[in-house]
């Protein structure tokens, strides 16, 4: 079974993420997004960060869990490929906390494609499937 995917969309790519858990969803929109920027299955899990983020709703949790990861990936240089995320509802909304796993970019081995410029909620969607299984999806700025 697919647990992310790229789609089709008029100008861009739209990325999706799939899971039998919300937090497995998150996690392969995750990799979704940092396949659109390098070769995913080329990136090791050298060095573990903690991100943390917090929405008033899941679309917005979704936003600023991947805006926190671009944030890393600009400032840091550093690509990941895989995620531990643990979501939790609060009175105020959602929080996330998530391990990511990762390495510094390097430009010969991770084979870089597109530039990610930001998270967006274009055609962003989080849903349960009928199969019980969530989904995960936007549209990021390239």
């Amino acid at each position: 079974m697919r647990t992310w995917e790229h789609y089709e969309h008029t100008a861009d790519v739209g990325i999706r993420g799939y899971g039998e858990t919300l937090e497995e969803a998150f996690e392969n929109v995750a990799v979704a997004l940092f396949d659109v920027m390098v070769d995913v299955r080329k990136v090791e899990s050298k060095e573990c960060r903690e991100v943390e983020a917090e929405g008033e709703d899941l679309m917005a949790l979704l936003y600023n869990f991947l805006e926190e990861l671009l944030i890393l990936h600009d400032t840091e240089g550093v690509v990941f490929s895989d995620f531990e995320v643990r979501i939790e509802k609060t009175p105020d909304g959602y929080r996330l906390k998530a391990k990511v796993y990762g390495e510094p970019l390097d430009l010969k081995k991770h084979e870089p494609k597109e530039e990610v410029k930001a998270i967006t909620y274009h055609d962003m969607k989080i849903e349960q499937l009928p199969d019980g299984r969530w989904m995960a999806q936007l549209v990021p700025d390239i």
